[in-house]
């Protein structure tokens, strides 16, 4: 009777998925999962330099709709094949319900339901159980990551862009400020804004208006061909920001873009034919050479991607070189597979993660692949993807998990200042027990 009602567990009632758009206008999946108590929404983002170990994404293919870009089958897979599967289950059980999932998907690769699919449940259980637990969301992510430490991140913000995902001739695809001399989040999405709109002023007064529109991720294109000159812009707008000394700067090279046939790396490789620069054709070597004067003469604290995501040999080079003062970020190298992430530890190849969790397609293995690198004595970052949604679960990831980093775009564009919101709502709740990583966000675990 009427006491069974109140201790009989919270179930999943129902799953509901549908196709919406993302940050560039391509399809995506979103899911509602309902339980008795509500309704509770999540949406998975897509990358658009995805590394060729990543778990699958599954687009339809079907020319006529979405250029091929539809993802009606992995709606499907979840209204159909995933609903049964989960409809009776206890939200707060999210290791149970993702390894229920796993096993009947089957694959290595989650080619079968789809990780898009397959991660779109995910993170709605892991609101679901939260809100059933009566905790946010931050919390529930801590507890299934037994984490005790709730951190605030220091955000890496991408302001300037090169790379495949910039009309420039800039080889190197981010530029980011990282304001680890920030006392709050709040202070820390301050600095970013200010020196964004110093960079903003300083590049539309050297390249004109047009050069101050903004890409994908919020961050400029201006038109520049050489890295040095894109460190001048931001080392500039850091100055005249004020900031000197307290915002570091970052950067994303993906370097497999530019890795050639004959194991070279091509600057110029956004030039084709006789007007190719073939002095700019480059071996790993004289490559790591340009990082450690990067790292000499600018403020640097991280460098993803330096090599191609099979040049083993010249990250464990640069890890031993440069390692020690500042962090090597595996993205391409390791997309966030468990397999990769040990081989890279065995050969001591970098010393930091780039966690997105749609790379590995699930919450508890995202979970998995923080705790494995943070035992190695790894850093981890957590990312966005270039093509996000207005999704803020990520926030609270990188919260939960206490990683003290995360980089999620410009402070600019709806889809990315969303996480920096939610990063300043959390800290807000979190009042007197708020703590910002800051200067020491390399050496948290220590």
């Amino acid at each position: 009777g009427g006491t069974h009602t109140l201790l009989r567990m919270p179930v999943i009632t129902g799953l509901k998925a549908r196709e919406i758009l993302d940050s560039r206008g391509n399809p995506t999946v979103e899911v509602d999962l309902l339980t008795e108590k509500g309704l509770f929404r999540a949406a998975v983002p897509s990358g658009a330099s995805t590394g060729i170990y990543e778990a699958l994404e599954l687009r339809d293919g079907d020319k006529t709709r979405f250029l091929g870009k539809g993802v009606l089958e992995a709606v499907k897979n979840i209204n159909e094949r995933i609903a049964p599967l989960v409809v009776g289950q206890d939200p707060v059980n999210q290791l149970a319900i993702d390894e229920l999932i796993l096993k009947a998907d089957a694959t290595d690769n989650k080619a079968n339901f789809g990780a898009n699919a397959i991660l779109a449940v995910s993170m709605a259980v892991c609101k679901a159980g939260a809100f059933h637990k009566g905790v946010p969301l931050y919390r529930h992510i801590a507890d299934l990551a037994g984490n005790t430490k709730l951190i605030l991140p220091v955000p890496a913000f991408n302001i300037i862009n090169g790379g495949s995902h910039a009309g420039n001739k800039l080889p190197m695809q981010e530029f980011m400020i990282l304001p680890i001399g920030a006392k709050s989040i709040r202070e820390a999405v301050r600095m970013g804004a200010e020196v964004y709109h110093q960079l903003k002023g300083v590049i539309k007064k050297k390249y004109g208006q047009d050069a101050i529109n903004v890409g994908d991720e919020g961050g400029f294109a201006p038109n520049i061909a050489s890295n040095f000159e894109g460190l001048d812009l931001v080392v500039e707008a850091i100055e005249r920001a004020g900031y000197t000394g307290k915002v570091k700067i970052g950067m994303d090279v993906a370097a497999s873009e530019f890795y050639t046939e004959d194991k070279k790396y091509d600057l110029d490789f956004k030039t084709e034919g006789a007007a190719k620069d073939l002095s700019k054709i480059i071996t790993g070597e004289e490559l790591l050479e340009v990082y450690t004067e990067f790292v000499s003469k600018y403020p640097f604290v991280s460098i993803e991607d330096p090599f191609d995501q099979d040049d083993w040999e010249a990250y464990t080079k640069i890890q031993e070189r440069l390692g020690g003062s500042i962090q090597i970020v595996g993205d391409d190298l390791l997309v966030t597979n468990p397999k990769r992430i040990v081989t890279a530890i065995e050969k001591k190849a970098c010393n930091a993660l780039l966690l997105k969790v749609n790379q590995i397609g699930s919450v508890s293995e995202a979970l998995q692949a923080s705790k494995d690198a943070h035992a190695a004595g790894w850093t981890v970052m957590v990312s966005h993807r270039s093509g996000e949604t207005e999704d803020t679960f990520i926030a609270d990831l990188v919260v939960g998990l206490g990683t003290g980093q995360i980089k999620t775009g410009a402070p600019c564009r709806g889809e990315r200042t969303a996480k920096y919101n939610q990063l300043m709502r959390i800290e807000d709740e979190l009042g007197e027990e708020a703590i910002y990583a800051g200067e020491n966000f390399r050496n948290l675990r220590s």
